[in-house]
């Protein structure tokens, strides 16, 4: 490898909790190391002890890739200031701070991603993703390239459908990749990218949020109606609770939605969101509406 970079993130950062369950086809997290495919090379990421983020690729785009992916000039310390006193977000902010959003290659794969994650548990929504990516993207080494949406608009609904993807599903995602462009969404306004995303059969709040979130690194919109949200609101209303009323946990986080909802989630997950039972955490019923869309 030819260009190393190093980088002084901006605000607190932890590549660990960044990078942790980043495993996909295009990258891994592996004793310490983050090693993804960036526009066709492989380049790695490190975290020293003095926070300092090293970057290795063989090109200056691999490495400036890998940089944005990683989200390390995102800085979310008024984030961070504003909701450090807040009920739920506390316990996550105190344990978690250094926590980003960790980005995927290509809007398309971000696409990708919201279609296989509706409905199902989020380990079989990875597998999905995997298998479509490695059946029509070129490897990598080891890994395989992210797709863009000349390489998913080449696959007809039924051949996705036969790596597991709905058939109405995979529609969806061939119809959007002829049609539209989707690396220029991150040149356009995240509220007129939620509007065009939602005009389509299939896409509703839940899409928009992974889409804004690792396609575009955008703030702005949650994972409203995530299961892990709906675990959430489950614990703290005592109650069944369907997926799109989940919006109302992040309705006070403003423009910092998509950043609460995570932390929400991770922190949730850890035990660090005060509950007022444990025990009113229940499966979900098989048919409740998160991840609807």
């Amino acid at each position: 490898m030819s260009v190393t970079a190093r980088i002084r993130p901006a605000g607190p950062y932890s590549l660990p909790l960044t990078a942790q369950g980043a495993g996909d086809a295009t990258r891994v997290w592996r004793a310490g190391v983050l090693r993804a495919v960036v526009g066709g090379e492989q380049a790695v990421a490190t975290q020293l002890r003095d926070g300092t983020v090293v970057v290795r690729g063989p090109s200056e785009e691999a490495v400036a890739g890998l940089r944005w992916m990683l989200a390390v000039d995102e800085d979310h310390t008024e984030f961070l200031r504003r909701f450090k006193h807040d009920e739920l977000l506390r316990g996550p902010i105190a344990h978690l701070q250094g926590k980003r959003v960790l980005r995927v290659g290509t809007v398309a794969q971000a696409l990708l991603r919201a279609l296989c994650g509706q409905l199902i548990e989020a380990w079989r929504a990875r597998a999905m993703e995997k298998r479509i990516i490695r059946s029509v993207c070129e490897p990598v080494g080891d890994l395989h390239r992210a797709p863009d949406c000349a390489t998913l608009a080449r696959s007809s609904p039924a051949e996705l459908r036969a790596l597991g993807l709905h058939a109405r599903r995979g529609a969806t995602l061939a119809r959007l990749c002829r049609s539209l462009e989707l690396e220029r969404l991150k040149a356009v306004p995240s509220p007129v990218v939620a509007e065009r995303l939602e005009r389509e059969r299939g896409l509703g709040a839940w899409s928009v949020g992974v889409v804004c979130l690792e396609g575009l690194g955008r703030r702005e919109y949650g994972l409203v109606g995530d299961l892990g949200l709906v675990k959430l609101a489950i614990a703290l209303k005592g109650r069944w609770v369907e997926g799109h009323e989940t919006a109302e946990l992040l309705e006070p986080y403003g423009d910092w939605a998509g950043l609460a909802s995570v932390y929400l989630m991770s922190g949730f997950a850890r035990g660090l969101v005060p509950v007022p039972d444990p025990e009113k955490i229940r499966r979900p019923p098989q048919r409740i509406s998160s991840r609807a869309a």
